[in-house]
């Protein structure tokens, strides 16, 4: 195998791990941080953003978003960031990844201090400013999953690479922290600096004007350590495979490793452009012989994101219940609208601390070892059973004594997707297809895992609303309950589980083993009968 294989690109697979690979983690895992970072806290300020903009007079509660207002601020991110890793996913395969990079991460960073200045002082103008900026920070977040999980695939070795381009992906949970200690400063500071009586007491006294500045804030900051890696992004070199084996340039590849790993490697004018005359007469995306050789792992990879997002961020449903039945959120009529930034905070960063971040950390501990296909498997598995064990006796987990029993298994049903297929999806689309289609085919798969988000986020507002109609949270129409939610979101898993046997495992091979680039040379691939 490798005796067909470029010599810079062995070079890049058999590499000890270096210093050049902690700093790619970095750079490639920033875009992840702001991401993290923005979602985490976007729940933290639709909470002030009602107490302040939709206040209403002698309402024995704070004002809230209206549903369809709310629906748009979260919903409009996703949106953007599905856009994004389509049309970034395309660019990066045309021009390279490295021009691409740097344009993600420009977008992001303004977008991302623009979010937190708004047009005017009205409810609307404040939303409306608010949700054009999310649309435009989702759009470059999108552009970074295709683009961070490429780069770091094509620049890793092949014995750690799944723990390298997980770690990438793991660096979302230091921006999950560092947004929620963030918050929890900000709204510390402000409230000693600001003191303000609880809602009962003044409703509204209880929001003071300095908590408009609060969230602007929280917003701004989260595009700071991204701008910092503005400068190592443009300073990083185009990856050797894009260069090699898409641009054919086997001069710049060669000379570009040499410096990044410090070894001489000689350029192959002959073997690049022996590569290049087989790739004249090759197959295009969505040819007949891709869908022969890729249909079933672009189906695989696309379809089990899809499923783990419903089931991953149908979570924002269960959280706040789960927060105020266990008392670690009092009722928000008690707390000023800075406090209980406060205090939702430090709920969510706990839970994140125990079961999120850990999760993501075991996947790059372990990945390379058990492999990418038993951590997907088990992760849905551990996932549907504890759907199911919260979903059938749930009259059981509604009562007091039982709650915290209720939040250790919801924890833990996170604590496996994180450690499973939330880290899994990721990375194995960065390393099952070809050069040329690697960076659209991974944003592919990530553009429908963002579909999946989407039905997560909104579908289950609506299914999970009591289906008795006196019961529902304002706004909305009656849907099948909690308990039948957790049942379809229990099957969802289960369905996540029975796809991923399309997905090939990739463990220990080389990326050109892997899409069958190797063996582009003799016509026929043997790739499609070693499957697993």
């Amino acid at each position: 195998m490798a005796g067909d294989q470029l010599h810079v690109l062995n070079a890049l697979d058999v590499a000890k791990t270096q210093w050049y690979h902690f700093t790619a983690i970095i750079i490639a895992g920033m875009g992840f941080f702001t991401d993290a970072y923005d979602l985490f806290c976007i729940s933290l300020v639709t909470k002030l953003l009602g107490r302040i903009y939709y206040h209403v007079d002698g309402a024995a509660k704070p004002g809230n978003l209206p549903p369809n207002v709310s629906a748009a601020v979260n919903g409009v991110a996703f949106v953007g960031t599905l856009t994004g890793q389509l049309f970034f996913g395309w660019l990066g395969d045309k021009l390279g990844r490295k021009k691409v990079y740097g344009m993600t991460l420009a977008v992001m960073v303004v977008c991302s201090v623009a979010s937190g200045l708004s047009f005017g002082s009205s409810a609307q103008g404040v939303m409306t400013s608010l949700c054009f900026f999310r649309f435009w920070l989702g759009f470059g977040i999108g552009g970074d999953y295709p683009l961070s999980a490429t780069i770091m695939s094509e620049y890793a070795n092949k014995k750690t690479r799944g723990a390298f381009i997980a770690a990438v992906f793991a660096m979302q949970g230091f921006g999950i922290l560092t947004g929620g200690i963030f918050a929890i400063i900000v709204a510390g500071v402000f409230d000693a600096q600001f003191p303000a009586p609880a809602y009962k007491v003044d409703p509204v006294g209880s929001t003071v004007p300095q908590a408009d500045y609060v969230w602007r804030i929280i917003l701004m900051v989260g595009a700071v350590p991204a701008g910092m890696t503005y400068y190592s992004r443009s300073k990083m070199p185009e990856t050797a495979r894009y260069t090699a084996l898409v641009a054919k340039d086997a001069e710049l590849a060669a000379s570009n490793m040499s410096k990044v790993l410090q070894v001489e490697i000689e350029a192959e004018h002959e073997r690049v452009e022996e590569i290049a005359r087989n790739r004249s007469k090759s197959y295009g995306l969505f040819s007949k012989e891709f869908m022969r050789r890729h249909g079933l792992h672009l189906l695989g990879t696309s379809s089990t994101w899809f499923l783990l997002d419903i089931a991953f961020y149908s979570q924002n449903l269960f959280q706040k219940d789960i927060f105020s039945a266990i008392g670690w959120i009092p009722p928000a009529q008690t707390m000023n609208a800075i406090r209980e930034v406060f205090m939702i905070a430090r709920a969510q960063t706990l839970i994140a601390l125990c079961s999120t971040v850990p999760g993501y950390w075991f996947t790059v501990a372990f990945i390379d070892i058990m492999g990418r296909f038993a951590i997907q498997m088990m992760g849905f598995f551990f996932m549907t059973v504890f759907m199911f064990a919260l979903a059938i006796p749930y009259e059981h987990w509604t009562h007091k004594e039982n709650r915290i029993g209720f939040v250790v298994m919801y924890s833990l049903t996170f604590f496996f997707a994180n450690f499973g297929p939330n880290a899994t999806t990721f990375v194995v689309p960065a390393e099952i297809f070809p050069a040329r289609f690697r960076s659209t085919c991974h944003g592919i798969s990530a553009a429908s895992g963002k579909l999946g988000a989407m039905v997560g986020a909104f579908g289950f507002l609506y299914l999970a609303q009591s289906p008795d109609k006196n019961k529902t949270e304002h706004g909305y129409p009656p849907g099948i309950g909690v308990k039948n939610s957790l049942i379809v979101l229990g099957v969802v898993n289960l369905l996540g589980m029975i796809l991923t046997l399309l997905v090939p495992e990739s463990k220990g091979r080389s990326l050109e083993e892997m899409s069958g680039e190797n063996e582009d040379n003799d016509e026929g691939s043997s790739f499609s009968n070693n499957h697993h």
